[in-house]
């Protein structure tokens, strides 16, 4: 009886010591550390396009600039580059096509009219010179002006033309053409009818051919020797000719007669 007793003891002290080495064979391994996703960096900021300084050192446009500065305009053109997902493209005459532009004249216009034609010069879109091919099939196209301030274009072999109703020109080079803003050199001022009305002036008339006297021996010479006094010495010559040959056969019959009386 005592021998079961401690065969028990022992039996379960062993289940004991065999549940307590199982429930530590089994424990849940220690934590692994995570290595926290690194946060992606945010798209840079697209560069800060300065139109000033691009007319200023791209070419001879001084007095559009000038004109873009007194107006307030180039404000308004740097906040649609830089702020506006649409863009801007600007159409800027060189100094000689101011110089050029004698009448109508833009000293004469009111400060708003001014503020007007200069707005006139820009789309409220970026195009690609590419992108003229079709835009010249859309007819009339609004400017920044907007309202009834619309520009024809046509786009024929790779050169685009303007038609603003006063003002007839081409682009002549790309001074910056990457979006949001495009910058094309045209060689005359852009001249709404909105403003200036249709009584467009006529266009100069060719200069005339310069007079080339005949040559000296052309048929009209002939004409005119002829008929000039300078003929008279030909037949007074040929007078002189008969009359000697009369004289020669008068004394040649003299002399017949003379020999025939010895």
């Amino acid at each position: 009886m005592e021998f079961s007793r401690i065969f028990l003891f022992s039996c379960s002290v062993l289940l004991l010591c065999s549940s307590l080495a199982y429930g530590q064979a089994k424990s849940p391994p220690a934590p692994v550390a995570l290595t926290p996703t690194p946060t992606p960096a945010p798209a840079p900021a697209p560069e800060h396009v300065n139109i000033s300084y691009l007319l200023s050192v791209a070419g001879p446009f001084n007095t559009f600039l000038d004109y873009l500065e007194s107006t307030k305009v180039i404000d308004t053109f740097q906040n649609q580059a830089n702020n506006t997902e649409q863009g801007i493209t600007i159409f800027v005459p060189k100094d000689s096509a101011f110089k050029n532009l004698k009448k109508p004249s833009l000293s004469n216009l009111t400060a708003d009219q001014l503020k007007q034609v200069m707005l006139f010069h820009a789309l409220p879109k970026y195009y690609s010179l590419a992108d003229f091919n079709d835009l010249s099939s859309k007819g009339p196209v609004s400017t920044f002006a907007g309202g009834q301030y619309t520009m024809n274009f046509t786009y024929k072999a790779g050169t685009v033309g303007l038609d603003s109703g006063w003002s007839i020109t081409k682009i002549t080079s790309a001074v910056h053409s990457t979006d949001p803003v495009a910058i094309y050199q045209v060689d005359k001022v852009l001249l709404p009818e909105a403003i200036f009305g249709t009584d467009i002036p006529p266009m100069p008339a060719p200069a005339p051919a310069p007079d080339v006297s005949p040559s000296a021996d052309s048929p009209a010479d002939d004409s005119k020797d002829s008929n000039s006094p300078k003929s008279s010495p030909s037949k007074s010559s040929s007078h002189r000719i008969m009359n000697l040959g009369i004289c020669s056969q008068l004394i040649l019959a003299v002399l017949g007669g003379v020999v025939l009386l010895f």
